[in-house]
Formats: C-alpha cells, structure tokens, sequence
C-alpha cells in the first residue's frame, strides 16, 4: 500500500529536475541529491563547455521568492456547486482568491496545456497601492533550514516581509513564483504577454531573462494608451506602456499574421481603375549602390558611378510586366501589390491603432451604465495578442483577471471567427476602496447585493453581462458559442491532526463531526486537480451498496465513511463484470478508514486477478 501525504502537501514538481532523474538517475545518490561532479564528467568536453560567466539577478529577497515557488499550497479547492451546475457545459473557469495558490493547483491538470498567458500585473506605482503582503508565517529556524540561508539573513528577510513594501525586491519577489509556475503551464511552442510600465519594465525583462531565459525573448511591444498629451507633466508627457513577450522554446515559436487594420487598407487606391481592384505602390529597387569608381582625365577629377540594386530578378520583373503589374513614372518602376494579394501583415512592435485607457472605460460603461473599472485594458488591445498568438480551439491563462477584459475578448474573438477558445481567470476578492471607487463600490453593494464588495465581484459580473451581450448580437451562433463560466475558490484545509501513539488496529480515525459533507467535497475537488483531471470535468458519482464511489479517467476514489468489507466484495464484483469500469488506481481517504479496512483493501487490491484479462496492475494509495 502506497501512502501519500497529499491533503495539505501540494506542491508544484520541478519539471527540470524530473528531466534529471529520468535521464541522469545515475547521478543521483540514494538519497536523491544529485551529484553534479559526476554529472558534469558525463558530459564530454567537446559537446558542451560549463561557462564561467557568473552574471545573475539579485535581491534581498530571492531566497524567500524561491521558496515561495516550491512551497506546499496551503490551502485546498471549493466549487461553487449552484452556480456550476447552472454552467454544467461551459469549459471557461474563474477562480477566485490568491494566484499563486491557484496556480500550485492547477500545476498538475494544466501543466504544459496553456497556449498563451497574458496578465496585467500590478505596476508598483504610487496609484496602484501595491504592497507586498504574506500570509506565510516560517520561524527562523524553519525558513532557515529551507532556504539554505544564514541564520542573520534568515530573520532579516523575515522582517523584510513584515515590513508590507513595496520596493523594487517586494515587487519582484511577489511577481517571481507566480511567473515560475506559469512557466510550467505553457506548451512548449508558446507564449506570455506581460503588461507593464517604466517603473518595473527593467526588473521585470531580467526577471524573465532568469526565468525563460534570456534566449526566448521575443518582443519588447510599445503600446499608446494616451490619445492627449499631458501638458501638465514635469518633464514628458507619458503615453505609452510596454507589452514583454517571452515564449517558453523560440525554437518551437510561431506567430499569426494579422488581417489589414483600416488605415493600412486607406493606402491602397485604384487611380487607373485597374479591374483588379485596388493596389499600393511599392519600389521594385532597393536604393541606388556605388558600382565603381573612374578618374576624368579632362576634369581632373575622381567619378563615381551607380546603379540600383535591384529587388527582383530579371525574369521576376519580365512576369510582372507580362501581367500589368508594373508603372513607369518618370525615371521610376513600381509594381502593383493588389490587396487581394497581401490580406496579412507581420505583428510590429509599436502599437498606436488598439484603443487606448478612455476606450477600456467606454466599453465598460456600456455594460454596466457607469464606468466602475478604470484600470482595465481595452478588448480590441487583447484581441490584437489572441490573435497574434492563438489557433480556435487554445487554452487562455489570466490570473490578474481584473476586470475581465480577457475572458470578455475570448468570447468575442469566438463569435467572430467560429472558435472554440478557452479561459481560465484568476482573481483575488480584493476590496473595493468606498472612498477612492465609490461607484463601484455602490454598484457591487446596492445592484448585486454583496456585502462587502471586491473587484471579484465585477470581475464574475462582467463575465456574466459580456456573454449576454455577445448572445444577443449573434443569436444564429448563440448555441455553439461557450458563454458561461464555471467558479472554484481556494479555502482553507481542514484535517484531523493526531498523535502517533493514538493508533491501534481498530481505531476510528477521528471523530466524524471533523469533516463535513463540503469538506470531502473540496478534498474531492483537490485531489482530482491534483491528479490530472481538468477541474471542468466532474467526477462519476456511482452509488453501490449504500457506498458512494468517485471515478473518472480510470481513477477511484474512496473518501466518504462506513467502507466494509462488503463494500471491498461489491467493488472486485464490479472491476470484473462492468466493461467501461476499468480503475487503474484506488485511493482511499486514510482518516475516513479503519486500518484494518485499509490493510484488507490493499492486499485485495494487489492479489487481485483481473478476469478481463488486462495485464496492468491496480494500484493502491492512501492518503492523508
């Protein structure tokens, strides 16, 4: 029987070190400390070269931001049950509290399914009220012995991280977990779409040098979000913001063309009236080259002589001409490039045709009357990178949802082409400030009726007024559009703790009253993620001998009370006789069985001899 220590353990796997074991266990001890020595003389001299190079990015904080990265989740996964079963096909989710939590969640069902990431992260600007806050209490000693850090350094970043700061170190240690597990999200061949401004677009290109590495850079992109000069500004009138884009493999990387935006179609005219329709100019040279150089005898002098260099060649330009494709103006050749010919444009770098911040504030004021959100991006600025980067069926990550530009974007973008993207949001129920958002904080108060209302609540209510509005504008697509949305939270974890010498063979594990029927539920909910199956999908409820039994993607789990041993009968009956129930592995909620129920479980479960002939064995776990 295998026991797993699951519950209140989550952790994200170092897919880097799992490389390592898989391919190099040799170089690893018994203990599983690897030997880097050993695996250093395995590699031959002539095919890689260990630099000496010791250039890194360094804060006061690195350490505790590593930890953070790796550190157990503690908290476990709560579906909104009403409102999902209300939403039962949807395939969109919206996650609610901390995201750094939920990404450990999500770090096993999710881990390289993500076609693109976009967020929009706190700038650390003194309007945004960015502070670096953490529920995480380690004593010193404890932090200590995790980080590998000098006691002295140990209790200095301790109360670096009490102090709620908001330096360039807090901002970074804040933003490094979250984008090391985001990594680990992503398909090989895409990409990441930061937001963010000069105050941290430094920090933050060396911060995704270290974690992508520097090698998989792809864009640094210029947005306008200011369509007025400020004039009141002290030394330039700031108008622009920055969009980092690194891929996880720039090997594997390929981007979308994008269809001609109106003011590259105004270029295009028809002065001739060609019956091909309209068509730009463009050169068939590339610019005047020196050819070589003669002295004139009777001037006196040095003479340089040119000629264009040519784009096409000489066949190429006797096949435009045989097709009318080429004007002669002056002493000037240009050819014909008809619009039917070139719908497409490479993405650029500088974006000023994409709406601006008054645009984000339009849009939302025509789903909610007031303008209740004025930080969010505007839908045409996330259509611009969806496009760029995802095919119709793809997987979308945001977990600093704000308002919900993302998840409004999807939708439109699948209404608009027929597709059938994905999204996942995540938000923190931040507070609403009543003083600095007021409307907001009365719309949330008064017309949803949340007592105490955070920007979750305009997130989730966006989402909901976004697709009534999208169905109502394309009712013949309405039925195969994905509009809904399912929600989970993050809560805290509830187990029984005991002493070790409380056991005997008998004992009930804990009093039942412990646990309530939410609290399996969320274990449930947990512990699926955890294995791999996407929270959209839900569990197979199978009610057998008074005993509920959980199973999907050959997985059974055990949790609820009572189990016997005629339950245990009931369940080899059934892996025999039902041809679609096929359990691969069995786990069983350790402190909801008696530990003789446990053994017998576990030695049924490894004797067992399947009668439908696979040859794979059923494994046992328990967990706790």
């Amino acid at each position: 029987m295998k026991e797993q220590k699951i519950t209140e353990n989550i952790k994200v796997k170092n897919n880097d070190l799992e490389i390592l074991k898989n391919n190099f266990s040799h170089c690893f001890d018994k203990s599983w400390d690897f030997d880097f020595d050993k695996f250093k003389k395995e590699l031959s001299q002539n095919e890689i070269n260990f630099s000496k190079e010791s250039y890194s990015m360094d804060w006061l904080w690195k350490s505790y931001a590593r930890l953070l990265a790796t550190d157990n989740a503690t908290t476990s996964l709560q579906e909104d049950k009403e409102w999902n079963n209300k939403n039962k096909n949807s395939q969109n989710l919206l996650l609610k509290w901390d995201n750094l939590e939920v990404l450990k969640h999500l770090s096993n069902a999710y881990r390289e399914q993500v076609k693109m990431i976009y967020i929009d992260p706190p700038y650390n600007t003194w309007s945004d009220g960015f502070v670096y806050q953490d529920d995480r209490k380690f004593s010193v000693s404890e932090f200590r012995t995790l980080a590998w850090v000098s006691e002295e350094k140990a209790k200095s970043i301790l109360n670096f991280v009490d102090s709620k700061s908001n330096s360039h170190s807090a901002w970074l240690t804040f933003m490094y977990p979250r984008l090391y597990i985001a990594k680990q999200l992503l398909k090989d061949d895409w990409v990441i779409f930061i937001s963010i401004d000069d105050n941290e677009v430094a920090q933050l290109r060396l911060l995704m040098d270290e974690i992508f590495w520097e090698e998989n850079f792809v864009a640094s992109i210029i947005w306008k979000r200011k369509r007025w000069r400020d004039n009141s500004a002290k030394w330039f009138s700031k108008s622009h913001e920055y969009i980092l884009v690194f891929s996880k493999n720039k090997d594997m990387l390929s981007t979308n063309f994008l269809e001609l935006d109106n003011n590259t179609k105004k270029a295009y005219k028809n002065p001739d009236n060609d019956i091909r329709w309209i068509y730009r100019m463009l050169a068939v040279w590339a610019r005047w080259t020196q050819s070589g150089v003669k002295y004139d005898f009777t001037n006196k002098e040095w003479k340089y002589f040119w000629e264009r260099l040519w784009l096409f060649s000489k066949n190429n330009l006797t096949k435009m001409d045989n097709e009318n494709k080429l004007l002669f103006k002056w002493d000037n050749i240009y050819r014909k490039l008809f619009i039917t010919e070139n719908k497409w444009k490479i993405p650029e770098t500088i974006w000023d045709n994409t709406s601006n911040s008054a645009n984000a504030s339009d849009e939302i004021k025509v789903l909610f009357k007031n303008i209740i959100f004025d930080t969010a991006k505007p839908i045409p600025y996330i259509l611009e990178i969806l496009k760029i980067s995802t095919q119709k069926n793809d997987l979308i990550l945001d977990f600093f949802a704000g308002s919900g530009t993302t998840g409004d974007a999807v939708m439109q973008l699948n209404a608009e082409d027929w597709g059938e993207r994905k999204y996942i949001l995540v938000q923190i129920p931040e507070k609403i400030d009543e003083k600095k958002s007021r409307v907001a904080y009365d719309f949330v108060k008064d017309e949803l009726w949340v007592e105490v209302p955070t920007i979750f609540d305009i997130t989730k209510e966006r989402l909901v007024r976004a697709g009534e509005k999208i169905r109502k504008e394309n009712l013949e697509k309405s039925e195969n559009l994905d509009l809904g949305f399912k929600i989970f939270e993050t809560v805290d974890v509830i187990v029984p703790e005991f002493e070790e010498d409380e056991f005997s063979e008998n004992i009930k594990m804990f009093d039942e009253n412990n646990l309530s029927e939410q609290d399996l539920k969320n274990i449930l909910v947990t512990w699926k993620t955890y294995d791999w199956i996407p929270l959209t999908k839900d569990l197979e409820e199978i009610e057998l001998g008074w005993y509920t039994w959980y199973y999907l993607n050959n997985k059974l789990y055990l949790v609820d009370k009572w189990f016997k041993t005629k339950h245990l009968t009931k369940l080899l009956n059934e892996i025999d006789e039902n041809k679609i129930f096929n359990p691969n592995i069995i786990i069983a909620f350790w402190y909801n069985f008696e530990s003789k129920i446990l053994r017998e479980l576990s030695e049924n479960i490894q004797k067992y001899p399947n009668k439908k002939g696979s040859e794979e064995n059923i494994d046992f776990i328990s967990r706790y």
